[in-house]
């Protein structure tokens, strides 16, 4: 079972990883904001450390955007109890220790699998 995380556990994720000390795989991923995950990245280097998934909890497709962000600025807060983070799960890479939210967006008629690094001064 995945382990469940809550602000302060993912802070302590989140400063656990510096950038510079990315290996080559992560350095090719830009996603400082939402992305969709590249076709040539290999997702099987990501191994899932926790979610921010609150089970029972009601739905909520609320975003936070208290400085007119959007979901895909760089400089979006990530506001665990509002969308997509309420359903995204954490995931380390298994190289170089960075760390990465990810989480599935099911359209109408498509799946697109969505990532964003973990950048502790953003976490509300």
């Amino acid at each position: 079972m995945t382990k469940s995380l809550n602000r302060d556990e993912l802070l302590s994720i989140a400063k656990s990883f510096d950038p510079k000390d990315k290996c080559p795989d992560c350095k090719s991923l830009t996603c400082n904001g939402w992305e969709s995950i590249p076709g040539g990245f290999t997702t099987n280097s990501l191994e899932c450390i926790g979610t921010l998934r609150v089970e029972d909890a009601p739905e909520c497709w609320d975003e936070d955007h208290p400085k007119g962000t959007d979901m895909w600025s760089k400089d979006a807060p990530i506001s665990i109890a509002f969308h997509p983070y309420n359903k995204s799960e954490v995931y380390e890479c298994k190289h170089c220790g960075c760390k990465y939210l990810r989480y599935t967006e099911a359209g109408g008629y498509y799946v697109d699998e969505r990532i964003r690094e973990l950048n502790s001064s953003l976490i509300s």
